[in-house]
């Protein structure tokens, strides 16, 4: 038989409430929440903006001084070290630290072609389901890059191109995509950022995208979704012929 006096709402006070009544199991409000949200952002801000890539260098993270850079305690910190580590942008390093994790060459392969795969399918859907003024803000993009001043201006250009991989992933609006997309993608714009100026990849990339627009214009499903995959396997066929860094 049930015992009723379990069934009392969890808003009467318990002075309203016989002596006898048994008390509710509640945790205490995790205030901390948000601070750990705030820590979060900040440092996967922050590791994104490095340049990673730059050389071989471990780039260790002190606990203590970035919690009293953000002015908070160690603990949201903590946190957020934690989740940046199940996302693999951090590793614990027992009685050494926390440090920025780097990629493995065969590692950023294996996630460049997994993006070629969404980005892919994203051209799709933006063929079948984009209005053309959304469509035209891509071409818009590139607009400051014409007569062939890529170089001249290609810390620019890097930032304009990690823009128009993540428009492409949004207009898709297809939002299990999108969400798959994401901390896939905070990963490939360090190893994008590197790239862009080996070889002649920049002059390369701004004529793939140039024929991405031009296929997504004419709502050409089957050509744009080529265009955007072969782009990306490109961009992995690169990395395993000269990104010896990454061994």
């Amino acid at each position: 038989m049930s015992d009723n006096r379990t069934m009392r709402p969890a808003n009467l006070a318990s002075a309203s409430l016989p002596a006898d009544t048994p008390r509710l199991a509640i945790d205490p409000i995790d205030t901390s929440f948000s601070f750990k949200n705030k820590a979060y952002i900040a440092l996967k801000n922050v590791i994104v903006s490095m340049d990673v890539y730059r050389n071989r260098q471990d780039i260790r993270l002190d606990e203590r001084q970035l919690a009293q850079d953000f002015g908070v305690s160690r603990t949201p910190v903590r946190e957020a070290m934690a989740q940046l580590e199940r996302e693999g942008f951090v590793r614990s390093v027992p009685r050494r630290g926390i440090y920025v994790v780097r990629k493995t060459r065969s590692e950023v392969i294996e996630m460049i072609t997994a993006w070629a795969a969404l980005e892919s399918m994203a051209a799709r859907l933006i063929t079948e389901n984009a209005i053309d003024p959304d469509i035209a803000s891509l071409r818009r993009m590139f607009s400051t890059f014409e007569d062939g001043t890529v170089r001249a201006h290609l810390d620019e250009y890097s930032e304009v191109n990690i823009q128009f991989h993540q428009t492409i992933i949004r207009m898709s609006q297809n939002h299990v995509l999108i969400n798959m997309a994401e901390n896939l993608f905070t990963h490939m714009r360090m190893i994008r950022r590197k790239t862009i100026g080996e070889k002649d990849r920049a002059d390369k990339s701004i004529r793939d995208h140039m024929n991405i627009i031009e296929a997504l214009e004419a709502r050409d499903t089957e050509r744009a979704e080529d265009l955007v995959r072969n782009h990306a396997l490109g961009l992995a066929d690169h990395v395993a012929r000269y990104a010896d860094y990454l061994d």
